[in-house]
């Protein structure tokens, strides 16, 4: 998982993985990537996770045996959780967001799926329950809905039968795949949002898939008490948006990218600021 100033959401995340999926520990690593690593809730995931001796004023064992404190500083951004994947020592990586519970069972139950399907180059996803502990969204529907691209919808028959199944697209606080088969996000990406839609097609493109699998259940707090001090910057998610597509299609005249512009412009943002980022391209968009 990558976090930002989300101490508490670390340690519930760790914590419920140690505590209800206890079975498969001693077959996993808990990395954390921090991206404010100078901040309080910084320095605290740190200790959680390497100990600190008052005394010596030295870190030493921490709370979580197979874990690793990994600090980023390089840039800020959402998309540091694509570091996950360079960090990670095993074969199949599972990204969480730092804040996300996963229904006991889960985990053994992923570990096995790859162990049936070791050089899978499939995207998986899982099922996002809702607050009710009993509704959930299977995916995300491929069109715009405001100033997000994606509508939730749920494949209640899918999900009864309890196969995997094609999805187009699906939110990222949980993806998984091969370490060796990750298709990496575009490395131009900054701030906050653009990875729906665009990192499914990626693995589509690259001769995987985007699959739900029913029993990879999880929950994901939305709501928080206390604000980060980040800058969120729309235009941010835009320009990810552009860089993303184009990638993918190549063509500043693909109806999707134009709908992009479109659909940004309808929202009041700047008509000649989002057509300026088209203007750099195709420089900034080949990762």
């Amino acid at each position: 998982m990558a976090t930002y100033d989300d101490y508490e959401g670390v340690f519930w995340t760790v914590q419920a993985l140690r505590m209800y999926h206890a079975e498969v520990m001693d077959q996993v690593e808990i990395i954390v990537i921090d991206n404010n690593p100078d901040g309080d809730h910084g320095k605290e995931v740190r200790r959680f996770f390497e100990g600190y001796d008052t005394d010596s004023g030295l870190f030493t064992q921490g709370n979580v045996p197979n874990g690793r404190y990994i600090p980023f500083t390089e840039y800020q951004s959402a998309f540091v959780k694509g570091q996950v994947f360079e960090e990670a020592q095993t074969d199949f990586v599972l990204c969480l967001d730092c804040h996300v519970f996963l229904v006991p069972g889960a985990l053994e139950k992923l570990i096995s799926y790859y162990e049936a399907f070791p050089k899978t180059k499939d995207l998986i996803q899982g099922p996002l329950i809702h607050d009710n502990l009993v509704d959930h969204f299977t995916h995300l529907e491929p069109e715009w809905n405001d100033q997000f691209f994606g509508n939730w919808g749920c494949a209640n028959e899918l999900m009864a039968k309890g196969d995997p199944f094609e999805i187009p697209m699906n939110g990222c606080g949980l993806f998984s795949c091969v370490k060796e088969n990750w298709v990496g996000f575009n490395p131009a990406f900054r701030g906050f949002g653009g990875e729906e839609w665009y990192i499914q097609e990626k693995f589509r493109k690259h001769g995987g898939r985007a699959l739900c699998l029913p029993f990879l259940q999880w929950m994901h707090r939305f709501q928080r008490m206390d604000t980060p001090e980040y800058t969120s910057d729309m235009y941010d998610r835009i320009r990810n948006f552009l860089i993303g597509w184009m990638e993918l299609y190549e063509n500043k005249e693909h109806a999707g990218v134009q709908s992009i512009v479109e659909n940004y412009i309808k929202y009041g943002y700047s008509e000649e600021k989002i057509k300026g980022f088209l203007d750099t391209f195709p420089d900034n968009y080949l990762s």
